[in-house]
C-alpha cells in the first residue's frame, strides 16, 4: 500500500506554490533551506523585516562584515542582502528548471524608503537584478501609486517582479493591469515573455489584524460572527478578479506569445489570533494557481496538521461578497482599512529598513575597532 501524502505534497498537487518567509545565511550555511527544498518549499521570500532580523541573530555575517569595514552602511547592506539571496537562488536553480522558470524563485526587495519615488525604483530594481545576475529572482515593488508605473517598466526590461504590499482589490487590479503592460512593452522590445515572472504578494492576516478590533468595539453577535472572516474573503474576491483577467482578450493574446500568468501570492499567512487555527490562512485559500509564502512556524504547522488539499476558494465569490458587504453595514469600510494597512505596511518595512541599517552599521563600527592599530 502506497504512503498516504504529506500535507505540502497535497498542496503543491492542489496547485498551490509553498514558499519559505524567510531567508538568513545561517539557513543557507547550515543547509536548512536544501533541506525545506527536499521537503517541498519552491521558493523564498524575503523583506527588509527578515534581513535585520536575520544579521540581529549569531555569528554568520560577522567575516563578511570586517571584510566590509570601512564601506558606507548602505554599500554593505546591498552587498550583504544580494549575496545571500544570489546563494539561495542556486540552491532553488534546479526547482526552477524543473517548473519551466514558474517556481523556484527568491525576491529581494527594493529599498522601501523608494515606495513613492517611480524613477529611483526602477533605477534600483535594475540594479538589484544586475548583481544578483540570477534569473530565478523576483525584484519586489510595492503596490503603491508611485510604485504602479516602475512595475510596468521594470517587466518591460525583461526584469522578474514581486508586486508587494498589495492589500485591496481596488490596488490589485491596477497591478494586474501594470504586469500586462509590462509585458507588452517587453514583446514590444524584443523579450521572450516566457522568462519573465511576477507574482502579486496579497497580504492576508494583517486585514483580520485591522478589522477584529473594530467588530470588537462594535461589540454586537452580528460584529463577533464576522471576527477573522474579513481577510480570508478579501483574498478569495482577489482570486476571482485573477480569473476576470485571465480570460480576457487582453491576456490570452499575451499568453499566446508565450507569457505565464501573474500568480496570486498569499503573503503574511502566519495566524497573529491564537484563537484562530495555526494554518488558517493556508486552509481557506488552496487553490491553483496560487503561492503561499510562510513563515517557518506557520510552514512546520502545515506540514504537521494542515488540511486535505482540498479547493477552498472556488465557488466562494458571492459568500465573500456578502461578509464584505456586512462589515460595511455594521460601519467598517473595508476601502479605507486596506488603504490604512498600505500606509502602515510601507513605514514598517521602512522602519525595518533602518534597523537593518543601524544593525550593520553597528558591526562594520566594531570590526573597524578590531582591526585599527591601537586594538592590537
Amino acid at each position: 500500500m502506497a504512503p498516504s501524502s504529506t500535507p505540502l505534497e497535497r498542496l503543491a498537487k492542489a496547485g498551490v506554490a509553498v514558499w519559505l518567509d524567510d531567508l538568513s545565511r545561517e539557513r543557507l550555511r547550515t543547509g536548512n533551506l536544501a533541506e525545506l527544498v527536499e521537503r517541498g518549499v519552491v521558493g523564498v521570500t524575503t523583506n527588509p523585516t527578515i534581513f535585520a532580523t536575520a544579521i540581529s541573530a549569531g555569528d554568520a555575517y560577522d567575516d563578511q562584515l570586517r571584510e566590509l569595514a570601512g564601506t558606507s552602511v548602505e554599500d554593505a547592506v546591498f552587498r550583504i542582502t544580494t549575496d545571500d539571496v544570489r546563494e539561495a537562488a542556486d540552491v532553488l536553480r534546479p526547482v526552477y528548471d524543473r517548473t519551466d522558470t514558474q517556481d523556484g524563485r527568491v525576491s529581494i526587495e527594493v529599498d522601501p524608503r523608494l515606495a513613492r519615488d517611480t524613477d529611483a525604483t526602477i533605477e534600483t530594481a535594475k540594479k538589484l537584478w544586475a548583481t544578483v545576475d540570477r534569473p530565478n529572482v523576483f525584484i519586489k515593488i510595492p503596490a503603491t501609486v508611485e510604485g504602479l508605473p516602475a512595475i510596468t517598466a521594470v517587466l518591460a526590461e525583461g526584469i522578474s517582479v514581486n508586486v508587494t504590499l498589495i492589500f485591496s482589490i481596488e490596488r490589485y487590479g491596477a497591478v494586474l493591469d501594470a504586469f500586462q503592460a509590462g509585458l507588452e512593452q517587453a514583446a514590444a522590445n524584443g523579450h521572450d515573455l516566457a522568462p519573465i515572472a511576477s507574482v502579486a504578494s496579497f497580504f492576508v492576516s494583517r486585514v483580520d489584524t485591522a478589522i477584529d478590533p473594530l467588530l470588537d468595539e462594535i461589540g454586537t453577535p452580528q460584529a463577533a460572527g464576522l471576527r477573522g472572516s474579513a481577510a480570508i474573503a478579501n483574498a478569495r474576491l482577489a482570486y476571482g478578479l485573477f480569473l476576470e483577467v485571465t480570460a480576457s482578450d487582453r491576456w490570452k493574446a499575451l499568453a499566446a506569445a508565450g507569457a505565464y500568468p501573474q500568480r496570486p501570492l498569499w503573503a503574511s499567512t502566519g495566524v497573529k489570533d491564537k484563537a484562530y487555527p495555526d494554518t488558517l490562512y493556508v486552509d481557506e485559500l488552496v487553490v491553483a494557481h496560487t503561492v503561499n509564502t510562510m513563515p517557518e512556524a506557520t510552514l512546520e504547522a502545515v506540514a504537521d496538521h494542515g488540511g486535505d488539499g482540498s479547493d477552498t476558494v472556488t465557488g466562494t465569490q458571492e459568500a465573500a461578497e456578502s461578509v464584505i458587504a456586512r462589515l460595511r453595514e455594521l460601519g467598517i469600510d473595508i476601502d479605507d482599512v486596506t488603504r490604512k494597512l498600505e500606509e502602515e505596511g510601507v513605514s514598517k518595512f521602512t522602519d525595518s529598513w533602518d534597523q537593518l541599517l543601524a544593525k550593520v552599521d553597528e558591526g562594520l563600527s566594531g570590526a573597524a575597532a578590531q582591526t585599527a592599530p591601537d586594538a592590537r
